[in-house]
């Protein structure tokens, strides 16, 4: 396999105007997610934004970024641009989306995803970890995936995603996925799916169209930065590690 990460990041977000750029320690927020991507040591990392305030950022932290269409309405959809303009050759045959408000992100888990790929048979790799807090069981914010457990019981594939209440053993969905290339060529070009649509989760046009989704077990739930509070505990995070 030669993989390329990919990590979309757009100016645009309501609740936490100018994500990317949001300082962590002296650096922009994407510029975490990067090095961190980077230390996973998988091969070529490329952000791709919507404008050059990102870009210059990760330029001048000596990463590559390729920039997209503004307008594009997911991080599927420009990430699959940024990969037509970056490698027209299709020397890159596995393809990995890692969200751009995860500063924190333990690499080995980018790893993870990845391995699920030499499984020929599946198609996207993704991740879950257990849920420990009772209350996300109720969360519609979090979405659970439902699977069938290998006999390792560490992964297994995924039958359904919702956002409905949980009762028993339940998973908290990471969205982080690892495509095979022409897997997600198929994906960004299929419409979404009425399943999609109804419950607002870009996974399940995967599972309408029988794609197969596979899904390993990690250990925790990295943190995502998407309000002013959580930039403040990823801060308080990294900090600690530095």
């Amino acid at each position: 396999m030669n993989p390329i990460i990919l990590i979309p990041a757009r100016m645009a977000s309501t609740r936490l105007p100018d994500k990317p750029l949001a300082l962590i320690e002296g650096l922009p927020m994407i510029v975490h997610v990067m090095q961190r991507a980077q230390a996973a040591g998988l091969g070529r990392v490329v952000v791709a934004c919507d404008g050059q305030a990102i870009a210059k950022a990760v330029e001048e932290a000596g990463g590559e970024a390729v920039l997209t269409d503004p307008e594009l309405p997911s991080g599927s959809d420009r990430i699959y641009q940024a990969l037509q303009q970056i490698d027209p050759t299709r020397q890159h045959d596995i393809v990995i989306n890692v969200q751009g408000d995860m500063p924190t992100l333990d690499p080995a888990i980018i790893i993870r995803a990845c391995d699920l790929l030499k499984n020929s048979e599946v198609d996207i790799g993704t991740l879950a970890a257990l849920i420990h807090d009772e209350s996300e069981k109720a969360d519609p914010a979090v979405v659970k995936p439902v699977i069938a457990f290998d006999e390792s019981g560490n992964a297994g594939r995924a039958l359904d995603f919702t956002r409905d209440d949980a009762t028993g053993v339940a998973y908290h969905h990471i969205g982080l996925y690892a495509y095979r290339r022409e897997v997600l060529e198929k994906f960004v070009t299929q419409a979404p799916s009425e399943r999609e649509q109804s419950r607002k989760l870009e996974q399940m046009r995967a599972l309408d169209n029988g794609m197969r989704i596979d899904i390993a077990l990690v250990e925790t739930v990295p943190l995502g930065v998407d309000t002013p509070e959580t930039l403040e505990k990823a801060r308080a995070a990294l900090k600690e590690k530095i």
